[in-house]
């Protein structure tokens, strides 16, 4: 017997990886293991779009609501626990699905975090400094300058990862983004991407239409009582930060909802630029089951 397959179903948000995760693992008889970055919050249920309790029961999942906002979790950590755990799960099953949306999370378990230089808590005063003083956008205008691949990938509303990424070029004299590429570390099973695309007016549909369905599961009421949290980066997120500004007036609820369509519409642009780097991802409807399961039995090395 082979390898055993991590299969990885990759896609913008509101794509449908959800419904169709569980059809494949229902099918594979395997677990799902999540690569969403905000799903691993239990506090942040509605606002991350989790399974409902009905598909959470349907198939195992792993990291989803196994977390705490005021806990520090990094993608270098979800790497070790994620390949951990999946390396466990293939003692018993041929088969494990990895889905989400989160590029970072699927590159930390499919080619490994890479060693990025420590926090230099001097830069990081520095570009604090200017981000009060100056403004995002004059941080977000240095990076494009001193690494566009990062500037066009990373979620430029989030001043964490902007000075991040900033603080990593100022430290290392190199782009953060080549820190990212340098090696590949070995697994021990399959893996096999599988990408998921939509027209993209139909999916800017279902983002917006996703929204509305948040808001009336009661959204509002969430982001309200995460509001007193809301400087934790788990809180730096779609959704939630356009609510805090609704909250804080500087915003109407209409305004606040319809930056949150917009802002989503634009993550999705950013996570699918994200995955159109990379050449081993072979791309379905997420309608084509058939045609996915053929592809999986075609790859699989078992």
């Amino acid at each position: 017997m082979g390898k055993k397959t991590l299969v990885v179903l990759i896609g913008p948000t509101a794509v449908g990886k959800t419904d169709l995760s569980i059809s494949i693992a229902k099918a594979l008889n395997a677990p799902i293991v999540s690569s969403d970055s905000r799903q691993i919050y239990k506090e942040m249920r509605i606002g991350t779009a989790v399974p409902e309790p009905e598909q959470l029961a349907a198939v195992p999942h792993y990291f989803i609501g196994s977390r705490s906002i005021q806990e520090s979790y990094t993608a270098g950590r979800y790497e070790f626990d994620a390949v951990e755990v999946i390396e466990n799960l293939f003692k018993e099953v041929d088969y494990v699905i990895l889905s989400g949306g989160s590029g970072l999370y699927i590159d930390a378990v499919c080619l490994g975090i890479d060693a990025i230089p420590a926090t230099n808590s001097e830069t990081r005063e520095m570009l604090i400094q200017r981000l009060k003083n100056e403004g995002l956008d004059v941080l977000t205008d240095w990076l494009k300058r001193l690494d566009i691949d990062s500037y066009s990938t990373i979620d430029l509303n989030n001043h964490q990862r902007v000075i991040r990424a900033l603080e990593v070029c100022i430290i290392s004299g190199v782009p953060y983004s080549t820190l990212r590429k340098n090696f590949e570390k070995t697994r021990s099973f399959n893996i096999v991407k599988i990408g998921l695309q939509r027209d993209r007016e139909e999916l800017y549909q279902r983002i917006n239409r996703r929204v509305d369905v948040m808001m009336e599961d009661g959204l509002l009421e969430e982001a309200r009582s995460l509001y007193q949290f809301r400087d934790l980066n788990a809180l730096n997120t779609v959704g939630y930060r356009e609510l805090f500004d609704y909250f804080d007036g500087k915003t109407s609820l209409q305004e606040a909802v319809d930056l949150i369509k917009r802002n989503s519409r634009r993550y999705a642009k950013r996570q699918i630029t994200w995955f159109n780097r990379y050449n081993d991802i072979t791309w379905f409807s997420p309608n084509d089951f058939d045609a996915i399961m053929e592809y999986i039995a075609a790859t699989s090395k078992i």
